[in-house]
């Protein structure tokens, strides 16, 4: 016969009388474990029973349910599209919150060089304040480059765009918050952009539907850019979308430039809005998360995508009123102030 364990100490295992029977009344036979107590249907005890199966049952079908729901893995791929909006990316902010965002002229952060003219550092390419309201449209103000400003102890002005690669993030946070009068911390949170992002991003949404205004034709053998773009509406990769923003039209200089990037910007704004892009923005912001620069936390730009996208109307471009150009500015941009001398309303 089997052995058997003696159950009164588990942990010894079987005794050398292991053979004996168990205490108590003898079984006649295996099959006797097996044997039911016959109850009748009308006894108390049959319908108790029946009570505390139907509660155990019950029980665990709600316990199956919550632990569904506690540890389910919030994967917004599997959200049905209809449903899907962009107030589920993130609980919007309380207040206004602007970012300043700088398109770099490097292909990645930190490089020895821009790979851009003019050689060097980077430099800031494009200079964009965003105002995310969640009570108001989005916002933007896009800054000229070829902005001429005075730095204290300087005796000429500096261009705005070359603040960047002087001064980093800092400089050019503090010129803007003087220049434009914006109250600290304003602006909250700021992002540096380098060219390889852009291509990614455009890249990994299929491309944007942009209507160039006119065709660009450039070549810098030096740069190894050579851009080749035809008006009209079309669907243009994440290359061609940076050749449409770095065009710079010998007759319209950095304002077609301005004009451009507004162009790609509503249309990457309309493309985010999709369902389609809606589900996938956090993955995209993981993926580029260590090529920016930023002090913004993930959580955080959901938030402000969730309260920009989730907004209707169209964007509000602004522009800062300019001089006309003359030589003896050196061929920078000079402010024209307005009678109230406010550049950029709060709305």
């Amino acid at each position: 016969m089997p052995q058997r364990r003696d159950l009164r100490h588990p942990r010894r295992g079987p005794s050398p009388t292991s053979s004996d029977p168990p205490r108590g009344k003898p079984l006649k036979s295996p099959r006797a474990w097996l044997r039911l107590p016959r109850i009748h249907w009308r006894s108390p005890e049959l319908w108790s029973r029946l009570w505390l199966l139907s509660l155990a049952a019950v029980g665990a079908i709600a316990a199956i349910i919550l632990l569904d729901l506690v540890w389910r893995e919030a994967d917004r791929s599997g959200t049905s599209a209809d449903q899907l909006t962009a107030a589920s990316l993130g609980e919007k902010p309380q207040r206004a919150v602007t970012v300043l965002v700088i398109g770099s002229d490097a292909d990645k952060l930190q490089g020895p060089s821009s790979g851009a003219a003019p050689a060097g550092p980077a430099n800031g390419d494009a200079l964009i304040l965003v105002r995310v309201n969640p009570e108001g449209p989005l916002q933007i103000l896009n800054l000229p480059v070829d902005l001429a400003v005075m730095l204290p102890g300087q005796s000429e002005p500096q261009r705005l765009g070359d603040l960047y690669r002087q001064g980093g993030i800092a400089l050019t946070a503090d010129v803007l918050r003087e220049l434009l009068g914006l109250r600290a911390p304003a602006p909250d949170r700021y992002v540096v952009l380098p060219r390889r992002v852009l291509r990614q991003v455009v890249s990994e949404m299929g491309g944007l539907e942009v209507s160039p205004p006119r065709t660009m034709r450039y070549e810098d053998k030096s740069q190894k850019l050579k851009i080749d773009l035809q008006s009209g509406l079309q669907r243009l990769n994440g290359v061609n979308v940076e050749h449409l923003v770095r065009f710079k039209d010998k007759w319209l200089g950095e304002a077609g430039r301005r004009q451009n990037q507004e162009l790609v910007i509503a249309s990457l704004w309309e493309a985010m809005a999709q369902p389609k892009t809606l589900v996938r923005l956090p993955e995209l912001l993981e993926a580029v998360e260590g090529q920016v620069d930023t002090n913004l936390s993930l959580e955080e730009a959901l938030s402000l995508l969730a309260a920009g996208l989730d907004d209707e109307r169209p964007i509000q471009f602004t522009s800062l009123p300019l001089e006309p150009i003359k030589e003896s500015h050196g061929g920078l941009r000079q402010l024209s102030i307005s009678n109230d001398g406010s550049l950029w309303k709060a709305p």
